[in-house]
């Protein structure tokens, strides 16, 4: 069956895959405006703000891919006490992700990172986040919390941004407990120790995260790529990892051979949210039924569709088919 009929498929089963999605949430706050003059009070330009907006991000836009492509999801995580975590479940709620997973840490903010723009440049990011680990009470109330959600999800993501929610701990518990409830776990690591994710299904670095992971050289040909990857392999028991090489496109690695998938894409606007596209794609289409090989052709030309687009940006299921179908007469 060609991989098209595969998708229409499970397009008309109307069938839709559970996903749980854990990890760090944040908001992605601009300030937009215009700067025509210097301050008086210091060589810097005065903003004249004229409008603010707030997207979702981290881990809630790998959600809100999902939705796109037509899953049922989780979204679970910490936020704070705050109006931006407010904000953040108020939105999720708007794109139909479900928010029952996400717990609340008075002692942190919601993570925000705050982009003034003027015009078209940006002048400055102002971040607001505590990247300290969980306490050990909040982590025990959020993996209690998750029981159930794992036990009715298809599959689960972690989505790692270095906020603070992955700890070695925590980590390894939810994969253990997402094993013995025979569920895949596929990981967006980040960091250099990988150990946290010993017994995971697939991890999705990209070329720099795998280089430094591995602590090897520069990763420059396939060959680099592979003995990175069986260091790692190692390390972690994964069955898989998936690694996104830019414009060169993205490799199946397992522990004996690889498979190279080139790019898709026939131009490159903005790669923002790429990685998310990639991740959410692959999940979706593992949790309804297809094998390693073509969720990730299909991850790929997700991942071209949005790079041809400024800004975070997901992509739909015809979409997808419909790039297929560009690709394959060309």
């Amino acid at each position: 069956m060609m991989l098209t009929d595969k998708v229409r498929h499970i397009q008309q089963s109307q069938k839709q895959p559970a996903i749980l999605v854990i990890g760090d949430l944040m908001i992605d706050h601009y300030i937009w405006g215009d700067a025509t003059r210097l301050s008086p009070e210091a060589p810097v330009p005065i903003v004249n703000v004229k409008n603010e907006s707030t997207t979702l991000g981290g881990a809630a836009n790998v959600a809100q891919n999902l939705v796109a492509l037509g899953a049922k999801v989780t979204l679970s995580g910490v936020i704070g006490d705050d109006a931006f975590g407010a904000r953040l479940k108020e939105i999720m709620t708007h794109e139909g992700i479900a928010t029952d997973a996400i717990i609340e840490d008075k002692q942190r903010p919601t993570t925000v990172k705050t982009r003034v723009v003027a015009g078209s440049h940006q002048l400055v990011r102002v971040d607001r986040e505590i990247t300290d680990a969980l306490h050990s009470g909040l982590a025990d109330e959020l993996a209690g919390k998750l029981v159930k959600y794992i036990e009715d999800a298809d599959i689960i993501l972690f989505s790692d941004y270095g906020k603070g929610l992955f700890s070695e701990e925590l980590t390894q518990r939810l994969i253990k407990l997402a094993n013995s409830k025979g569920k895949k776990v596929i990981i967006d690591p980040k960091g250099l120790n990988y150990e946290k994710y010993k017994g995971s299904y697939l991890i999705k670095p990209n070329r720099k995260e795998l280089a430094e992971a591995a602590k090897t050289e520069k990763i420059k040909n396939l060959d680099d790529l592979q003995k990175a990857a069986k260091t790692i392999l190692k390390q972690t028991e994964a069955e898989y990892l998936v690694v996104t090489l830019s414009e060169e496109g993205m490799v199946i690695l397992d522990a004996i051979t690889y498979k190279l998938l080139p790019v898709k894409a026939t131009a490159v606007f903005d790669v923002t949210g790429a990685g998310d596209t990639v991740l959410a794609t692959m999940a979706y289409f593992i949790a309804a039924g297809l094998g390693i090989e073509d969720a990730c052709e299909l991850a790929n030309h997700a991942a071209a569709i949005v790079i041809r687009r400024v800004g975070s940006a997901t992509t739909t299921i015809d979409e997808i088919i419909e790039d297929i179908e560009i690709n394959s007469k060309s």
